[in-house]
């Protein structure tokens, strides 16, 4: 069975029942090479991550990672996966106690920014480099790193409708237009701080996204 986000990116999955201890061994298992794994991919990207480079890496026989995962996919989708939580826990819930709408747009711009050089994966925003990677390689992994990268787009978007309907924002903003411009902030300040290691572009992709933002706020606000 294929693991791919399913739910919500505002969201992270619901509390299961109670299960049985060997079970929980084993999720804790998976949970601790997970762990691992978001931290390799992040640096040598999804394509470079294999079981036995992830088996060598934690000191375990390749079998042990197997048997967890069965396959190089499963293994690519189950840290993506688990990179999505992270980004969830890290950018989205932190900015959710706002009001949606501009106040939860400002937020997340700046728990993104935070996010961006705070170091939670080594090799950058993981996400940014999965979408680069990915773009031009066919197959489940590139669906499952579109499907979340949609989700955040929807995020922004959802957002950006809510603040027209407020007042915040002017009616004539287009939301699709402008959750663009403000997803390649991030993009491009994750390059220059990776690429040039420059961490001066998550200072200017913070401070455009708020003057983004205000630029469309209607008159008189």
């Amino acid at each position: 069975m294929t693991t791919r986000p399913s739910e919500p990116l505002t969201t992270q999955p619901s509390e299961q029942a109670p299960i049985d201890g060997r079970r929980a061994r084993g999720m804790r298992s998976r949970a601790a090479v997970l762990e691992r794994s978001v931290q390799l991919a992040s640096r040598y990207g999804l394509e470079g991550l294999t079981i036995g480079e992830l088996a060598a890496e934690l000191g375990v026989h390749k079998s042990n990672v197997f048997a967890l995962f069965g396959s190089k996919e499963e293994l690519q989708l189950a840290t993506l996966a688990a990179a999505r939580s992270i980004f969830i826990d890290r950018v989205i819930a932190p900015a959710s106690s706002c009001e949606e709408g501009l106040p939860r747009l400002a937020a997340i711009g700046d728990t993104w920014c935070a996010y961006l050089l705070s170091d939670v994966f080594a090799g950058g925003c993981f996400l940014s480099a999965a979408s680069t990677e990915m773009d031009g390689r066919p197959g489940p992994v590139r669906d499952a790193v579109a499907g979340v990268m949609r989700e955040w787009i929807a995020v922004l978007s959802t957002n950006i409708e809510a603040a027209i309907r407020a007042g915040d924002l002017r009616e004539d903003v287009h939301p699709a237009a402008m959750a663009f411009r403000l997803n390649a902030l991030g993009m491009a300040a994750n390059w220059q701080r990776q690429l040039l290691d420059d961490p001066a572009g998550v200072e200017h992709a913070h401070a455009t996204w708020h003057a983004e933002l205000k630029r469309h706020w209607p008159r008189g606000r």
